[in-house]
Parts: structure tokens; C-alpha cells; sequence
């Protein structure tokens, strides 16, 4: 997780291990106000090449990233590492979507499955997993310990699969370009539309300074991974077999400017894979907000819709009962995480964080990041039932992905005069309309007892709003709307 500091050298590899040789400069995109500002300061360190709308493709010289660990900066500037001068200047022009998917109808109907699956998650394999990654001492990207990780975790996720008779399961290593460390990507082959994929991940690499050597990554992001490999365990424990393709990713050299994930996700793209949505779980065991879990909502790296559909899970699923926790959001920087690279290369893509932005562990990137900053895996336990309650939702299939046409098409929305007007045209019974704000903040909530109406919105500032209408036993419809 590039949140608090970035990692005083990128390295490009002409061989890989210990001895591989950090270059002096390397090309990245950045946000255009973070360059022109840095470029002021560090005039000689930093050359802005290119820039499109609000993005900048540079040259830095590591000399950059040092002065950037000195001074700390909160919220920036992030980068995304690119391989070449090229490849920067065109990555400021986004991919184009590798297919065309609809994100507006997620539904929320496998109650049933998902509160039993819930039931099955064990914290205190969290922890022992967390344990496990940080006892490689780094895993920092080109050290072999890294590789050795990687292979490990190959292992761990086969043995797992097998434990359960999961066939429909394979685990590859993923080989890069740009680092010697590879990723891993676990697979539930769909049984329906195998063509379609949920996608889940998280960083395995670690960094640390002054020494990459004494990386222990506890937090970032030992816990994401440890999160994501309990969650799927829980799956396989309750036998659900999903519609939909499930690939679990453990990314290579997300620390060097989310290398693994962008190579993986442009391959994608230029494969013409059809991701439905992918989710990363980077950092999710340090407790230090109000909310439990909080969405990062930067216009330029995560999909509204797909972040607004977390947040119904959590509002249906964790609200009340034994699995309660809570939600709110916050901003990260430029690339801050994976997801990013998802949405580079066209695809829906959020990111739940365990605290708000300037509340995260200040120990990461050190060698204080250990497992006892947090103390226990119980923060963490709450990600594994999100990413459980995201994974059987949306990986259930087409059938009942969507909203039937029928209730769509006889159902009324309209936002006149700072009224919100609905009507269930076809008796399909309303049960509530909670409203949410473009940064995926909720506002409003109202119970339903008539299947027609009006909702007064005159408390609400001009602006983008979805709101979220829930349908007896159909799920929910998810409709945009501006107030002016």
C-alpha cells in the first residue's frame, strides 16, 4: 500500500535477486498538481514529459523518491511505475472496457448462503496467516524470500482446495516483466458463465525503510492476503459453487508502483477478459477509525456503483445480529493500491480500507510493522465477511445478478422539484430507499409501506445521488440521479 511513504528505490531488473541494480531514474504517471508542485521544489529531479486533463507522465530519479520518504507526505504525490517512456504517455489515454457490462442492477438475494458462510470464518486463521508471511522477514520484490513467498502461498491455496475436493480449482504462478517476483491466482472455475469473473486481491510484496531486508509487512499487506485466503477457505467449508468465475490474486511489487497488478490487468483488457468487478484488500488489520471499514471513493481509481453495492451488503448483512460493524469513506492518492490498476485498464474496481486515509498505521513501510501493532486478526475478521458477502453476491449469475426486466421496466423513478417520485407499477412490494451522495456516503434512508409515493429531498445540496430502492424478494434497483 503506497499510502504514507513510497519506496525510496524502484527497481528495474536486468537480473533479479539481491544484486540486481536499482536505476537511476524511472518512468511513471502522477497526478499533473502533484508533479508541477514537486517539479517546483526538485526542479532538477523530476521531468514532467507529458500531461492529459489532471495526469502527468514522468521521469524521476530516485534521488525523488528519497526526498518524497523525507518528507512524509500524507496525501502524495503517488505514482504508478510505467516500463517505458512510451508506455507512460500512453497510459495517460484510459483503456478502453475489454467487453461491456451493465453495474446498475446488483442484487442482494442469497441470504441463506452468505449468513451461513459468515458463521464459518475462523479469526484465528487470520492471524496465523498474518504470522506466516511476516516470519519471511521481507518480501520485499526482489529479494528470493519474495519468490519464496509466492511459491508458498501457491501451495497453501492448492493444499487448501484440495482439503475440500474443490476440482473446479486451479492456483498458477503468474510471471512478470517488470520483477522477478510472480503473483499468485487462485480460480474457481464458474459453473454457468465461466466466461465472467469476480475478481478479489491483494499485495504480497512488502517494503521497508531504510533496509528492505527487515520488511515484515504485517499489515500491508499480510493482512489483506491472510483476509482474502480465509474468506474462500469459509466458501469452500460451506460448498458453494459459483455461476460466475472467482479469481483470488495475490499481487507481485505492488510497492514499486503496482507492477503485478497492472501487467495482470492489461493482459486482461488485451485478452478481452470480462471482469464483472474486482475488489482489493490492501490493509485491513489495524483498527484505527470510528468505522470499521472504509471506503476509498477517488473519482480516478474506484467504480461508484460497485462501491455503493459494498455498502448495501454491509447495510443488509452487518447492521444488526452477530456479524455487526460499520462503514464510511475517505480518499487515498494517485495509484494508492492495486485497484487502480483495474480501473487503467477499464474495469469496475473498489477499495474498503481499514481506516480513513490519515488514521491508517503509521508503521508501514518500516520495520515496526509488525503483527502486534494490531494486536489480534479481529479487525481484519470483518473484511473476510465483506470480501465473503461481495464473492457469493456477485459471483451468483446472471439469473440473478440483475434485476428481472419485468420489475425494471414497471418500476417509476423520478426527481422532480426536489421530490423524489417512485411507483411500483406491477405490485412488486417496496421496502425501503436509501440514498446515497458521489462519495458514496448515505444521506438518506426511508421505509417504505406504500408501493407509490413522494420523498422530499429539499434537505439535500445540489448535486449526484444513487439511490438504492429495495424490492421484496427481487433485491435492489440502484438508479443515478442529479438535484439541481
Amino acid at each position: 500500500m503506497k499510502i504514507k511513504l513510497l519506496p525510496v528505490f524502484l527497481m528495474l531488473f536486468l537480473s533479479f535477486g539481491i544484486s540486481a541494480q536499482e536505476t537511476t531514474s524511472f518512468y511513471a504517471t502522477m497526478s499533473l498538481s502533484d508533479a508541477e508542485n514537486f517539479k517546483k521544489e526538485y526542479p532538477d529531479e523530476i521531468e514532467i514529459i507529458a500531461q492529459k486533463r489532471n495526469e502527468a507522465a514522468v521521469y524521476l530519479s530516485s534521488e525523488a523518491t528519497h526526498l518524497i520518504h523525507e518528507r512524509v507526505l500524507v496525501h502524495g504525490p503517488g505514482y504508478i511505475f510505467k516500463a517505458s517512456r512510451e508506455d507512460a504517455i500512453r497510459d495517460l489515454e484510459p483503456m478502453e472496457p475489454a467487453t461491456e457490462f451493465n453495474l446498475m442492477n446488483y442484487t442482494i438475494t442469497e441470504d441463506a448462503i452468505v449468513n451461513s458462510t459468515l458463521n464459518l470464518i475462523n479469526t484465528q486463521n487470520i492471524e496465523d496467516h498474518i504470522l506466516e508471511l511476516v516470519a519471511y522477514g521481507t518480501r520485499y520484490h526482489n529479494r528470493p524470500s519474495a519468490t519464496q513467498s509466492a511459491i508458498d502461498l501457491k501451495a497453501k491455496w492448492e493444499a487448501m482446495a484440495a482439503a475440500y475436493n474443490r476440482t473446479d480449482v486451479s492456483v498458477r504462478l503468474y510471471d512478470h516483466v517488470n520483477t522477478g517476483m510472480p503473483s499468485v491466482i487462485l480460480t474457481i472455475q464458474g459453473a454457468v458463465t465461466p466466461e465472467e469473473f469476480v475478481v478479489v486481491g491483494g499485495h504480497l510484496d512488502s517494503t521497508a525503510f531504510p533496509s528492505f531486508d527487515n520488511a515484515p509487512g504485517a499489515d500491508d499487506d499480510a493482512s489483506g492476503i491472510a483476509t482474502m485466503t480465509e474468506a474462500v477457505r469459509a466458501i469452500f467449508e460451506y460448498g458453494f459453487t459459483p455461476d460466475r468465475t472467482i479469481e483470488m490474486m495475490a499481487y507481485a511489487a505492488e510497492e514499486i508502483g503496482l507492477v503485478g497488478s497492472a501487467e495482470i490487468a492489461q493482459q486482461y483488457n488485451n485478452d478481452g477478459v470480462n471482469v464483472i468487478s474486482a475488489v482489493q484488500f490492501d490493509m485491513t488489520n489495524f483498527n484505527g477509525s470510528a468505522n470499521d471499514i472504509v471506503f476509498i471513493t477517488d473519482d480516478f481509481s474506484t467504480d461508484q456503483d460497485l462501491t455503493n453495492f459494498l455498502m448495501e451488503l454491509i447495510d443488509h448483512y452487518n447492521s444488526t445480529g452477530d456479524h455487526v460493524f460499520t462503514y464510511g469513506t475517505s480518499l487515498c492518492n494517485y495509484g494508492c493500491s492495486d485497484h487502480a490498476s483495474w480501473t487503467n485498464a477499464g474495469y469496475p474496481a473498489a477499495f474498503p480500507f481499514e481506516a480513513t486515509f490519515d488514521q491508517s498505521n503509521d508503521e508501514i513501510h518500516s520495520a515496526n510493522d509488525v503483527f502486534s501493532v494490531s494486536g489480534d486478526a479481529v479487525h481484519a475478521t470483518k473484511f473476510a465477511k465483506l470480501c465473503v458477502e461481495y464473492l457469493i453476491e456477485t459471483a451468483k449469475g446472471e439469473s440473478v445478478l440483475s434485476i428481472p426486466e419485468v420489475v425494471a421496466e414497471n418500476f417509476e423513478f423520478s426527481v422532480v422539484n426536489q421530490n423524489l417520485m417512485y411507483r411500483s407499477l406491477n405490485g412488486n412490494n417496496l421496502e425501503g430507499i436509501t440514498i446515497y451522495d458521489a462519495l458514496g456516503k448515505q444521506v438518506k434512508q426511508v421505509v417504505i409501506t406504500e408501493n407509490n409515493g413522494v420523498i422530499a429531498l429539499n434537505n439535500l445540496s445540489d448535486g449526484v445521488y444513487i439511490a438504492s430502492v429495495q424490492v421484496t424478494g427481487k433485491g435492489a434497483v440502484t438508479k443515478k440521479f442529479i438535484l439541481k
